[in-house]
């Protein structure tokens, strides 16, 4: 048996925190870069990953709240850029990385969130052709939802008032860059489409970089904009800029003078195709007017004299009348002798005998008419009576009355079955026994 030698003995214990111990002293935080595999995320919200180079791999997780923080989705096959504490596990004697904070390598975090946003709501159909609304030809009112300070409300403005300057404007204020500035552009949405007192919405603000547009393209600004019922037309930034609010909206504009541009047709040039139409109808109006002019005089030249016509009318009807007055004379003088006939016959046959037969077999007959009838009338009552009960217990005024009610969408009258149906804020009718109620959705139990 071999001698043990002397010296200090591990546990296996004690190594792994000594072990543990010296690779957190030497790697407080360090920065690293690699490619994403083997991303997970479990019921906990932390994200399990490998990173990997070419000739290497390391075990890494992301907690939950650094996670939230990312202005992006890690996802695999994603070269990132991080910085990260190098730890070992103690149970299983496996080092790994915590990561405190990540970017994508070479393309911005806000860029990759662009890209991977739009393929998201691209497959969703949000930018599909077959949900835009048609924009108004002439709207008689548009409310403009941009900063009230900024150059894209007088720019809008300007346009709109030398386009069309009998269109209502409403200037909508709110935010459009920095925290809280998508959750206002929302609400001014939502508040358009609720009282509804405008035809078309200008999504509207200035240039600015990737992170100065960041609240339209935020996912909550992209929905609203696609359940508005209200078209809306963008006009952000410069002619390059690009959003994912311009890809949801119904029409985009390069410019915010543009989207006026767009929104409002010119009233000059209404007003001189109104005139050149105007013009047009009064030469076609006269044209037409000359055309049966002559067809009249043409009709006039081929009708025979009136007086003429009478007459000929007059001798025709003599005619008649003395050929209706013989063939009378003739049917009264037939008839008079039929009768004569007919009065000689029955006097020498006594009809009494055979007018009492039939009398008694009428008798006969009329009482077996009357007590089938009666009888008939008795089943159709029963019928009608047991009818009228199905009805009463089927009539729905019947099932409201014992305290039921029935929903259905104020917009398209839709009756609803199934709460899954139903978003929050719609607008749901309820009808009662007695009177009708309109209600908003707060929540849905499925």
């Amino acid at each position: 048996m071999a001698e043990k030698k002397t010296g200090h003995i591990y546990t296996v214990s004690k190594l792994t925190r000594e072990i543990k111990s010296l690779l957190e002293d030497t790697y407080p935080f360090i920065w690293i870069i690699g490619e994403i595999s083997n991303y997970s995320v479990p019921a906990s919200g932390h994200a399990y990953f490998t990173l990997k180079d070419h000739q290497a791999l390391i075990n890494c997780v992301i907690f939950k709240n650094q996670k939230l923080r990312l202005k992006f989705e890690p996802e695999n096959g994603l070269k990132i850029i991080g910085m990260a504490r190098l730890t070992l596990y103690e149970p299983r004697g496996s080092y790994q990385l915590i990561f405190e904070h990540m970017e994508p390598e070479g393309a911005g975090s806000m860029q990759v969130a662009f890209e991977q946003l739009k393929i998201k709501l691209s497959e969703k159909g949000f930018f599909d052709a077959k949900y835009k609304k048609p924009i108004p030809f002439l709207p008689s009112a548009i409310s403009i939802i941009t900063s009230a300070t900024g150059a894209a409300v007088r720019d809008i403005i300007i346009v709109a008032q030398r386009r069309f300057s009998n269109c209502h404007l409403e200037i909508i204020p709110v935010k459009v860059q920095g925290d809280g500035s998508d959750t206002q552009i929302c609400e001014a949405i939502k508040f358009v489409n609720q009282y509804q007192r405008t035809d078309l919405i200008i999504l509207a603000r200035g240039g600015g970089s990737l992170e100065d547009l960041a609240a339209f393209n935020s996912e909550a600004v992209a929905t609203v904009i696609f359940e508005s019922n209200i078209p809306i037309i963008t006009g952000i930034g410069h002619e390059t800029d690009f959003t994912i609010a311009d890809f949801v909206a119904d029409l985009r504009a390069p410019t915010p003078s543009a989207a006026a541009e767009l929104a409002l047709p010119d009233k000059n040039n209404l007003v001189l195709r109104v005139s050149q139409l105007r013009e047009s109808l009064n030469v076609s109006i006269e044209k037409k007017i000359l055309e049966l002019n002559q067809m009249v005089s043409n009709f006039t030249s081929r009708l025979k004299n009136p007086e003429k016509i009478v007459y000929d009318h007059r001798f025709r009807i003599d005619d008649y009348e003395s050929r209706l007055i013989n063939r009378m004379k003739h049917y009264l003088l037939y008839n008079k002798e039929k009768i004569n006939w007919l009065s000689g016959s029955i006097r020498s046959k006594q009809p009494i005998i055979t007018i009492l037969a039939y009398r008694q077999q009428v008798e006969s007959l009329s009482y077996s008419l009357t007590h089938a009838f009666q009888n008939l009338i008795q089943i159709i009552k029963t019928n009608h009576l047991e009818l009228d009960l199905k009805l009463k217990v089927l009539n729905p005024e019947a099932v409201l009355e014992r305290g039921y009610s029935i929903s259905r969408f104020v917009s398209d009258k839709k009756v609803i079955t199934n709460s899954n149906d139903v978003k929050n804020n719609d607008q749901i009718e309820v009808i009662l026994f007695k009177g009708r109620l309109i209600t908003r959705v707060e929540k849905t139990n499925g």
